[in-house]
Order: C-alpha cells, then structure tokens, then sequence
C-alpha cells in the first residue's frame, strides 16, 4: 500500500459546525505534516487558517453548503469571498431540487458563474449522489465535464450517503474534458482509500485517514 500516494490525495477535512479555531489549527498542522492535498474547513475560518498557514498548503472551503439550495448570487458571493479570504479551492453544492425537476440548464448556468467567480481556484461540484438516480448522475456527468468545473465530487459527508465504489465507476465512464473525481463521505479506512484511487479518483475528501495514520505512528 502506497501511504504517500494516498495522503497526496487527501482533502484533509472538518466541517462540523461545532468545529473550533483549536480544532482547525490541529487539521491544519496535521495536513502541513503528512502532506495531504488540502485542508477542508469551514468558510469562516479560511482567512485565520491562510494567515495560520503561511501558504504551506492549499485551502479548501465549501459553498451552498450542505443543502445547495442557496440562491446562485448568494454562492457566487460566498465563493468570491473564499476567495479573497485565501480559499484555492472550491467545493460547491449544486441544487438538487433543479437536477430533480429536469432543469439542468439552470444547473450548468450556476455552476458556470460560480467557476466565474473562482478565478484561478479549483472549482469541485458536489452533486451529493446519494439522492441521485443513475440517470441523474450520469446527467451531472455531462452538465459538469461541461461547465469548466475541475472535479465531480460525490458527497457533502451530511446526507444519507457517502462515495460508493459504484459512483466512482459510473463517473469515471461518463466524465471528459479532463474533469477529475473526488470520493467524499465514508472514507474510513486506509484500503477504502487505495481502492477510491485505483477505481478513477484523484481527491479524497476525508477526516479519518490522518487520524488512523496518526494511531499507527506512521
């Protein structure tokens, strides 16, 4: 097992909302420690975490956050602040209500004004396939390989489900233009992990990886 590949992968993860400034400065030494990919933490505390960090790792934060149903300038606003804030990576939720009603052009719409709005951060879409028919994800597939988001992203961790190996699978057959998968939500174990990559992940969204590195003294 490849512990390095897999921590370079790691979007080292707390949303909590009870999460504290105490907490997120330990995810954040932790994530500068072991070399993950990002940490993920909540939008309120990204301009502490950048000025904490001193650019020693990317920050990631989350908008529409976790329901998605936000009004698109809110998430455009949300995201143009992370931004300033020092966020270099965006994870958004889409609106579930819109793809349930068919109405992806309204989707794709969103998605691009929020890319708009991320200038050069990475834009991740969230598009929580847990409550999605197959039809449906496959549908996101498209509207997200053509938005000019960077990564589909499986799950917010805060609703019924989290990635499955099946979701994976599907999105690795029916994404292009170089849009990369993130498995987020349930990752609880180092062979979850190495079997997300190996099916077509390229970012793990995750808070339980660091802590069983941690216990194993790795």
């Amino acid at each position: 097992m490849d512990i390095k590949r897999i921590l370079s992968a790691v979007d080292h993860t707390l949303l909590k909302p009870e999460a504290t400034w105490s907490q997120i400065k330990v995810i954040c030494d932790d994530a500068i420690k072991y070399g993950t990919a990002s940490v993920c933490i909540p939008a309120s505390y990204v301009e502490r975490a950048y000025k904490y960090i001193m650019g020693e790792i990317p920050i990631c934060t989350v908008i529409g956050f976790p329901n998605g149903y936000s009004t698109t300038k809110i998430k455009c606003a949300e995201t143009v602040d992370a931004v300033r804030n020092g966020a270099s990576e965006i994870d958004m939720v889409i609106n579930i209500g819109w793809v349930k009603d068919g109405k992806y052009d309204w989707v794709l719409d969103e998605i691009k004004k929020v890319r708009e709005s991320c200038h050069d951060s990475l834009l991740k879409v969230i598009v929580e396939a847990c409550l999605l028919s197959e039809e449906e994800k496959i549908n996101m597939c498209k509207v997200v390989s053509e938005s000019g988001a960077d990564y589909i992203k499986t799950s917010t961790g805060f609703s019924s489900g989290g990635a499955t190996k099946e979701d994976i699978i599907l999105f690795s057959k029916n994404i292009s233009n170089g849009v990369k998968i993130k498995a987020a939500g349930g990752i609880s174990t180092l062979e979850d992990a190495e079997e997300f990559l190996n099916l077509g992940a390229s970012r793990l969204g995750t808070s339980r990886i660091i802590k069983i590195i941690k216990e194993m003294n790795i």
